[in-house]
């Protein structure tokens, strides 16, 4: 973990925003999410998680962040992000580089991908859960 101030690169190194206001990069590896859920780098409470994923397929799971709310920004592609609601699926299509959502707290979310797709994350992860998609 790095304190220094970079030039870093969001494939070798996400950012980690604490509630204090301070900044810190986390080395990505092939074990990053491993570690990350085996809390290696703590629980995560009241922090964020910053980084980009890039996606050529839906997404298989169901995602839900029980702490905070999460940012999610489209960096190139066309992907449908999808929100479960009681009274049905909300679908928020990002079509533009740049184009982002707010996805609430507590709430269950996934995405279809139309094309070779990167998002970028602000996530709230501690206590984050899954579940498969059903459709």
């Amino acid at each position: 973990m790095s304190s220094h101030p970079g030039p870093f690169d969001m494939k070798s190194a996400y950012a980690r925003l604490r509630p204090d206001g301070s900044a810190q990069s986390l080395p990505v590896d092939a074990t990053f999410w491993q570690d990350l859920t085996a809390g290696k780098f703590g629980d995560f409470h009241n922090e964020y998680l910053v980084t980009t994923q890039s996606f050529t397929q839906n997404w298989p799971l169901w995602e839900m962040h029980p702490k905070g709310d999460e940012i999610v920004v489209l960096i190139a592609g066309s992907v449908d992000v999808i929100l479960e609601k009681k009274d049905g699926n909300k679908i928020l299509p990002l079509r533009e580089p740049g184009s982002w959502v707010l996805v609430p707290k507590g709430l269950w979310h996934t995405a279809r991908v139309h094309a070779l797709s990167v998002l970028l994350f602000i996530t709230a992860g501690e206590g984050t859960q899954h579940r498969q998609v059903d459709f």
